[in-house]
């Protein structure tokens, strides 16, 4: 059976991801603690950042899935992702997945250079590699409404552009099938089975918590807004089923006694 070994594993993509795998490989999982048992992976503690504890974690490894990323924290993901690939090629790992963002070639924010550079690593690296590009998960959305709401006026302002959110499970399965496929590459993006504008996005939301602020779409100045405006955050062509975000935002149920107007 593969040996397949999952960074990231604690965080949304990473658990799901075990939860696609489970019973179809022999799955590790990392963690930068001791974790508990789990009937769905053997949990490794290690460091992505200083390479502690990654030769035990992949000794035997057939398939390493990054799952891993610290978006607030600027350079992080090149350095962990260089340390995890560079321990997979003295580990003779035979399959590098590595899972990235639709749009990172056209947004011009931090986070989305880094996501370039790390898929720079990966494909450049001595080991055999799988790449996807997703659109941003449900998730995504209630935390772009909350950075856009946090302006003390009656109104909430968004950028013009549209957005295309996709159910993460949807994307672990794909992920799980690249990961017991041979390397391919770059393969065709994934994103959810919707394109709707972020103004349309930040209604349902705020109506979900009960908000009754009203929601105003205007032109976002410089490369990002132009980029949020060309549809860069999404791949109309590579659509996949699952849950709308309609559904994901009903089954989240009443959000009033947890969020404020």
């Amino acid at each position: 059976m593969t040996t397949i070994l999952v960074t990231g594993a604690t965080g949304l993509l990473g658990s799901a991801l075990l939860d696609r795998l489970s019973g179809a490989a022999e799955l590790r999982a990392l963690s930068r603690r001791e974790h508990d048992a789990d009937p769905r992976a053997a949990w490794y503690a290690s460091d992505l950042h200083t390479g502690a504890g990654l030769a035990r974690a992949l000794d035997g490894v057939d398939v390493v899935v990054h799952c891993a990323s610290e978006p607030d924290v600027p350079g992080a993901d090149v350095e962990t992702t260089r340390t995890l690939v560079d321990a997979a090629e003295a580990a003779g790992v035979a399959h590098f997945v590595f899972v990235s963002i639709v749009g990172i070639d056209e947004i011009p924010m931090q986070y989305y250079k880094d996501k370039r550079c790390c898929e720079r690593m990966v494909r450049e690296s001595a080991v055999p590699s799988t790449t996807l590009r997703a659109t941003q998960f449900h998730q995504f959305i209630p935390r772009l409404v909350d950075r856009f709401a946090e302006l003390p006026i009656p109104v909430v302002v968004v950028p013009r552009g549209t957005c295309q959110p996709v159910d993460v499970t949807e994307v672990a399965s794909r992920i799980a099938e690249l990961a017991l496929g041979e390397p391919a590459g770059r393969v065709a993006d994934l994103g959810g089975p919707q394109v709707l504008s972020i103004a349309e996005l930040a209604r349902d939301e705020l109506r979900a918590r009960g908000a009754k602020r009203p929601v105003v779409s205007t032109w976002m100045p410089g490369k990002l807004g132009a980029a949020y405006a060309a549809g860069c955050l999404t791949t109309p062509a590579n659509a996949c089923g699952g849950r709308t975000w309609g559904e994901y935002v009903g089954a989240r149920g009443d959000l009033r006694s947890t969020h404020a107007g």
